[in-house]
């Protein structure tokens, strides 16, 4: 019992201290003025609720059938979870004929899931891992970008070769380097997302890249075929070749 509370106080701590990192507290508000952060934190703290979007940090959108089963709970039951975060502004849903497709808000809440992650395995007791845990440590998608120890060890490389600067811009010889492998960021879609940004690794303690240049570089390695995603699942696999030419690319 005692392991239980620490780890709901361990999870619920780090849940209000990202969600106050994240998009949903305004630094320009007063306190009485700021979001209710506890109200987003009951809504992540079900466990049923978690598993589905643990499902979700991949970046595809799933039907409430589909989420049910990752929740090990009924459709009903999970119809009901997930109207509750869309209404929280956690997941947001999209209608496509007779079928609801749910997804994340947006990378934001990603981001949080995966700090949470830190804090849930310090504070979980040890599991025995399957064969698959080593790959899914190894590379695997965060939301839109690479994760992992590739992620971490690219977003390592770009700064201590001054790829990028202090504050994450790109300087020239990042740009050279993303031009190698075909990247040109004029050609970057634009948005309110920033184009470098740090995420938490759960499995690394350790930031690997995210923002828009995150999601180009993932994009490219795959378009390239250095690496591919495996089916229903968040893994990232590397071919030999594929990780020779990335590890290369890094030097």
């Amino acid at each position: 019992m005692m392991t239980q509370v620490i780890i709901g106080l361990a999870f619920l701590t780090a849940l209000l201290l990202a969600i106050a990192t994240y998009e949903w507290f305004d630094y320009g508000r007063t306190m009485k003025e700021s979001p209710d952060i506890t109200r987003v934190a009951a809504l992540v703290a079900d466990p049923a609720r978690g598993a589905m979007l643990i499902a979700l940090m991949d970046g595809r959108a799933l039907t409430a059938s589909e989420l049910a089963g990752r929740g090990g709970i009924t459709k009903q039951t999970a119809s009901s979870h997930l109207a509750k975060l869309v209404d929280g502004e956690v997941l947001v849903v999209e209608a496509q004929g007779r079928h609801r497709y749910f997804r994340l808000a947006g990378p934001h809440v990603a981001a949080l899931l995966e700090a949470l992650m830190v804090f849930s395995s310090d504070a979980a007791p040890p599991v025995r891992t399957g064969p698959r845990d080593p790959a899914l440590r190894k590379s695997r998608i965060c939301y839109d970008h690479l994760a992992g120890e590739m992620g971490v060890k690219l977003f390592e490389r770009m700064q201590e070769d001054q790829w990028l600067a202090d504050d994450l811009t790109v300087t020239d010889q990042g740009r050279d380097k993303l031009s190698q492998i075909g990247i040109n960021l004029e050609d970057l879609p634009l948005s309110n997302r920033p184009l470098c940004r740090g995420c938490l690794d759960w499995s690394q303690r350790h930031q690997h890249l995210a923002g828009r240049m995150g999601k180009a570089i993932l994009d490219r390695l795959l378009i390239l075929s250095w690496a591919r995603r495996l089916p229903d699942s968040r893994i990232i696999s590397f071919s030999p070749e594929g990780e020779r030419r990335f590890n290369a690319w890094l030097r």
